[in-house]
């Protein structure tokens, strides 16, 4: 196993650690007081990882290039997965979203894998577009109107947070990939209109940004998550409360093993814990980065690079929303936050990213 490989595989062990440790401590109280068991919520983060780690040892047996070779019917699944969500039945609503498919015991987030499925997708069209990509409609539109359908499906859901993360993602392929500029700021101009409307002509988000501008008016209301979040990161101090000891997991925070699980971490772990995270998170990109770069060929180059922005991103997203940067997202801590789709698809990008690593 290689240098970089190695490393790699220590940063995603201390994060799953950190995240099984953080789960059981933020959620026990409300599981217990949910479903009678503090444990539950461990006991289903473990089962995910336990499915990650089992998909990730089947993935690590073949090499990465035969992905390749699956990447239409992954994206086709992918697209059949986000429709499906629609169909009475099958897709499962909560909070006021259809994001989940449930079948039975079974549950899970067809936008999670979508992402992943799509990156795969957009590495092979691009290094097989790669003499056109300059060509706005032979190199640069085809994998953008198809990364296009896939952005809408999860916006339908309706889920800005996923769909922006996964957009960035695609730009960022496209501009690695060598797409004319004009073409990147083009597009990014002419979606600019389109997010504000989806922002602020929409009524539960545009209440969401008054409460981010300013949260403390908005204490009781919209502003009552980053305000509880506020209170966690700053009672932590330097070395916080001590593991277990957090008291705004007690039915304050809410979502704390969700998309507040970094509070938490702040809380009891201190500036220390969160500043450690985001080594950790840092740690991972650069690595990812450097994969990149020494991959032997530019469809490994492009997928490693999808991979490791998607996980990156989508951990800036998350920090920044817990320490109050940017509004309110729906986003989870990637391999810490509690999550089973978004876990089990992240850790098997990290076996994506060890097969090219070690060719």
């Amino acid at each position: 196993m290689k240098k970089e490989s190695q490393f790699l595989l220590i940063v995603v062990a201390v994060l799953v650690c950190i995240g099984i440790v953080m789960v059981y401590s933020s959620s026990s109280c409300y599981a217990y007081e949910r479903f009678h068991d503090s444990a539950f919520y461990l006991k289903r983060h473990i089962l995910y990882f336990m499915i990650g780690l089992a998909l990730s040892l089947f993935v690590l047996k073949f090499d990465y290039k035969k992905i390749r070779k699956s990447s239409k019917i992954l994206l086709a699944l992918s697209v059949f997965s986000l429709v499906v969500v629609f169909l009475p039945g099958i897709g499962h609503a909560a909070g006021g979203a259809k994001r989940w498919i449930k079948l039975g015991i079974l549950s899970f987030q067809p936008s999670e894998f979508a992402g992943l499925f799509l990156i795969i997708y957009l590495a092979d069209i691009l290094e097989r577009k790669q003499h056109l990509i300059r060509n706005f409609f032979y190199g640069f539109m085809p994998p953008l109107i198809i990364s296009g359908v896939v952005v809408l499906l999860i916006l339908l859901q309706p889920d800005l947070g996923n769909a922006v993360a996964l957009l960035a993602v695609v730009l960022i392929m496209l501009f690695a990939s060598g797409a004319n500029m004009m073409h990147v700021v083009t597009l990014v101009l002419l979606f600019l209109p389109t997010l504000y409307f989806l922002i602020f002509r929409v009524p539960y988000r545009l209440r969401r940004i008054i409460g981010y501008l300013d949260p403390w008016s908005e204490a009781q209301t919209e502003g009552f998550q980053i305000v509880q979040s506020f209170l966690a990161l700053g009672s932590g101090g330097i070395f916080g409360l001590g593991l277990g000891c957090s008291r705004q997991k007690l039915f304050y925070l809410p979502q704390a093993h969700t998309d507040f699980i970094f509070s938490i971490i702040g809380e009891e772990l201190g500036l220390i814990g969160t500043v450690g995270t985001v080594f950790l998170f840092s740690a991972f990109v650069c690595l990812g980065i450097i994969i990149s770069i020494k991959a032997r060929d530019l469809f490994a180059k492009f997928l490693a690079l999808g991979i490791t922005v998607s996980i990156g991103f989508k951990a800036f997203i998350n920090i920044a929303v817990s320490t109050g940067a940017i509004p309110t997202k729906g986003l989870p801590l990637p391999f810490i936050s509690y999550g089973g789709t978004a876990l089990i698809f992240n850790i098997v990008g990290v076996a994506i990213l060890l097969s090219i690593a070690n060719k």
